[in-house]
């Protein structure tokens, strides 16, 4: 039986949402305060399943998704019925608060009310409501029904049972979540890319690099080993020996590099023994070479494809 869904606010964020719960299956209303805007999600909406279709990434007609959307101008009606609610607002915390405020007295007590906020802790726009307990931030990756990385942030208040029926809900949907165990500005998937783009601002103002070979060392070299491999993972895979290998031969460089920005946290050995351990569980050090060769073969079916797209290159010199 499909599950009532809504969605609060028609922008992109609403759009890539409304996909996601439709092609599972299930019954989406989405509410704006404006027509046009509601107008123009319905534009979104079929061009996005028009692209999905034509790269085959839909398992049924573009009709049998969009007939489960619907969209209104009345918020009661949008989250009476939902058992899950995704607020897509604008980043600003007067916004969520109120609109938090409106969607408690109007939903389902049992309702779980999840924020897509990129950087806004929930604890910050949520810790005067009586059934605060169902509130979390879900932030997707953008566009969520191409990147299935989600992340869960509760507060401190937000109740087990609220975070593990979302996590529950978000696997079903065939989403990847994320538990972010601490609620911090921007949580992890921002923190990371903001980590890279002030390095990538500071070395273009430093004259060090042009910013399109900033995106060349992204797209055709870390990201494209990223996407098959993460950082920890390219650690343990690019020295013999793993995490440890890999930090005796490179912390000392890492903390020069780190120290020039100002940044001087040190890489305990508590931490990278940490590290290695969880590692080791899935790029074990006695199947090192066998994990580099799987890598191999992943990044030669990744370099087919791109070498047979030209949607891949955006930066041809």
């Amino acid at each position: 039986m499909p599950r009532q869904f809504a969605v609060v606010g028609s922008g992109s964020i609403g759009i890539g949402w409304a996909i996601v719960f439709a092609r599972a299956g299930n019954l989406v209303t989405v509410y704006d305060v404006d027509k046009s805007r509601l107008d123009l999600f319905k534009q979104g909406i079929n061009e996005r399943l028009n692209l999905l279709q034509e790269e085959s990434l839909l398992d049924e007609e573009i009709s049998a998704i969009s007939n489960r959307i619907s969209s209104s101008l009345n918020l009661a009606e949008t989250v009476e019925d939902a058992e899950y609610i995704q607020e897509c607002a604008p980043e600003r915390r007067e916004i969520k608060e109120n609109l938090f405020v409106e969607i408690e007295n109007l939903a389902d007590p049992n309702a779980i009310i999840a924020s897509s906020s990129s950087a806004l802790k929930i604890s910050s726009f949520t810790s005067n409501l009586l059934t605060r307990a169902r509130c979390l931030v879900v932030h997707p990756g953008n566009p969520p029904y191409l990147l299935s990385v989600v992340e869960v942030v509760p507060a401190s208040f937000t109740s087990e049972e609220t975070v593990s029926r979302t996590q529950e809900i978000l696997r079903e949907l065939k989403m990847s979540p994320i538990l972010v165990m601490k609620e911090i500005e921007g949580f992890v998937f921002n923190r990371i890319q903001g980590a890279i783009l002030r390095e990538a601002y500071a070395l273009v103002d430093e004259g060090v690099v042009d910013p399109i070979d900033i995106d060349i060392v992204v797209t055709q070299g870390l990201g494209k080993r990223w996407a098959v491999v993460g950082p920890f993972g390219t650690s343990a895979l690019n020295v013999e020996g793993g995490i440890r290998a890999h930090v005796e031969r490179m912390g000392e460089s890492y903390y020069r590099m780190g120290a020039d920005r100002g940044q001087t946290e040190p890489w305990s050995e508590e931490l990278v023994e940490r590290v290695a351990v969880e590692m080791e569980k899935i790029f074990a050090n006695d199947q090192w070479s066998e994990n580099v060769n799987r890598r191999d073969r992943a990044l030669m079916k990744l370099n087919h494809l791109m070498k047979d797209s030209k949607d891949f290159n955006f930066y041809q010199k």
